[in-house]
């Protein structure tokens, strides 16, 4: 859920707006004055791999050296910043910084959105891909992964506020054998509900027109359904989830079919719902 992926990355969302996508990437004159590279050589550096448009990787990582041997720090800072957005953020291709990467860059850069909901909608794409391709392994995200299933498996000392302290604070993880962790794992041995939602009032249910969260990340839009977990957060439950609640929202891609949802999930961000024990929130 967003509230506790906000926590494990230390970004929170308050009241800067999401990242969403405007539906076009940025002109190569925008990106230009990021990178101090000139458009028309950025334009002969791109490259096209697997259907994906970006800038190489090593082409950054080359102004990077020249920037930081003329001492211009400010330049190098963003380039660098850019290559955490391309590499590790919103990895795709690799090798290359693509075009939505670098529009969520410059959209948390110059606009000061939030690039969380964003990561999240990746994730959960990526886990529905996966999902797919019941052979294929997860192989981005597991720092935060990592961090989120830690927290909820192993006991802690204390209880303590946010995702990343309960994790430092795991008792048992030193040399676990994870197979047999997992497999011994009754409902009533996890932390269901979490430490750092102790004394937080209302989290976000659904947005717009959405019974759902919908989320818009780089690759597409899907949603998840709070609403299957809500008991497990301390809110009562009352009566059986409508099948509207519960149905996915799945739109993979950015092209001319797609555009209606996109559409609808930008216009939904604008009314979000929260909900705590007493209230429905807004």
């Amino acid at each position: 859920m967003v509230e506790e992926f906000e926590e494990i990355l230390g970004c929170l969302l308050g009241r800067r707006r999401p990242y969403l996508f405007s539906g076009f990437y940025p002109s190569l004159a925008r990106i230009s004055k990021i990178v101090q590279i000139s458009a028309q050589e950025l334009d002969h550096r791109k490259q096209v791999k697997n259907g994906v448009v970006g800038i190489p990787r090593k082409c950054l990582e080359a102004k990077a050296r020249i920037l930081a041997g003329k001492g211009e720090w400010a330049p190098l800072i963003d380039i660098l910043a850019l290559l955490i957005f391309g590499g590790v953020l919103f990895p795709n291709v690799d090798g290359l910084v693509d075009l939505a990467a670098i529009d969520a860059f410059l959209a948390d850069h110059n606009d000061k959105e939030s690039p969380v909901v964003a990561m999240l909608a990746d994730l959960y794409d990526t886990f529905d891909r996966r999902c797919e391709k019941s052979s294929t392994r997860i192989v981005c995200c597991t720092p935060t992964l990592y961090v989120w299933l830690v927290s909820h498996l192993f006991s802690q000392e204390v209880r303590h506020a946010c995702s990343l302290e309960s994790h430092r604070s795991c008792t048992e993880n030193g040399g676990a054998n994870w197979d047999q962790l997992l497999a011994n794992k009754e409902g009533a041995s996890i932390n269901w509900f979490p430490r750092w939602k102790e004394g937080r009032t209302g989290v976000l249910i659904s947005c717009g027109g959405f019974p759902n969260v919908p989320l818009m990340g780089t690759r597409g839009c899907i949603s998840y359904n709070l609403v299957l977990a809500i008991r497990q957060l301390g809110y009562p439950m009352r009566g059986a989830s409508l099948e509207e609640e519960i149905a996915p929202v799945i739109s993979r891609g950015f092209n001319k079919t797609n555009m209606e949802t996109l559409q609808k999930v930008r216009k939904a961000w604008e009314v979000v719902r929260k909900k705590d024990k007493k209230t429905q929130g807004q």
